[in-house]
């Protein structure tokens, strides 16, 4: 079966043409004109398996469609943002966006996200991909993709869900952001480019929010990444 994408965009030229384009290379989309529109598709219960949210639009733009959705939804997200809004790139990450684009989208680099985006199998050497992964009361299944804090469930999106994982894996060692880069988000990490260390960010915040202190598991290594250690 081919992937559901749903296009959420005021500009309906451009949700053409990448509608098409996108049913070209084997997904089927739904299009929306207007975050209103999309909210009503996901009240009637209506399934994706990634959404693009354009930010700019009138009524609710896309950081208010994705903060109301993103509670109940976890279905990846890909917002696309004006060239320079840096601003905005940061916040659409904090509130849950896996990955964001510049317009005007290029539609094969809209794809190529795409396709990225939906690699959900977590990067782990192969005899661990169906073993339990622990550290201190933070446990991990990669099969279920299911991570937990003492029994309790974390609400993660896939990027975060994939930071958390590699770092258990690697715990003790130092990940660098160009390789957690590399393996999250399947690109080079480029200047300026803030991506990872939001994601790690939210999965400090929800480790916090399910045990206090918890967040000190994940240790920033000035000029080099992120490590988890173990004793926290």
């Amino acid at each position: 079966m081919s992937a559901q994408i749903l296009l959420v965009d005021d500009d309906l030229d451009l949700t053409d043409m990448l509608g098409e384009y996108l049913d070209n290379e084997g997904f089927t989309v739904t299009q929306a004109g207007s975050a209103e529109q999309a909210i009503e598709l996901f009240d009637a219960g209506r399934q994706f398996d990634l959404c693009v949210f354009d930010i700019m639009m009138p009524g609710l733009s896309g950081l208010e469609l994705l903060q109301q959705v993103r509670p109940r939804i976890s279905t990846p997200v890909i917002m696309l943002t004006g060239k320079g809004d840096d601003i905005d790139r940061i916040l659409g990450l904090e509130m849950g966006a896996d990955d964001y684009l510049a317009k005007p989208a290029n539609p094969r680099e809209l794809l190529a996200r795409i396709r990225a985006v939906l690699r959900r199998a977590v990067p782990l050497k192969e005899e661990r991909k169906t073993q339990t992964i622990s550290v201190g009361p933070v446990s991990l299944s990669p099969s279920s993709r299911i991570a937990r804090v003492d029994q309790v469930e974390l609400q993660l999106t896939a990027a975060e869900f994939n930071v958390l994982a590699l770092l258990m894996d690697q715990a003790g060692q130092v990940a660098s952001k160009e390789w957690l880069t590399e393996q999250v988000l399947h690109r080079k990490l480029t200047a300026y480019d803030r991506s990872i260390d939001v994601h790690v960010s939210r999965v400090r915040q929800k480790l916090e929010q399910a045990k206090p202190g918890l967040a000190e598991m994940i240790k920033t290594v000035r000029g080099e990444g992120y490590q988890m250690v173990v004793g926290v």
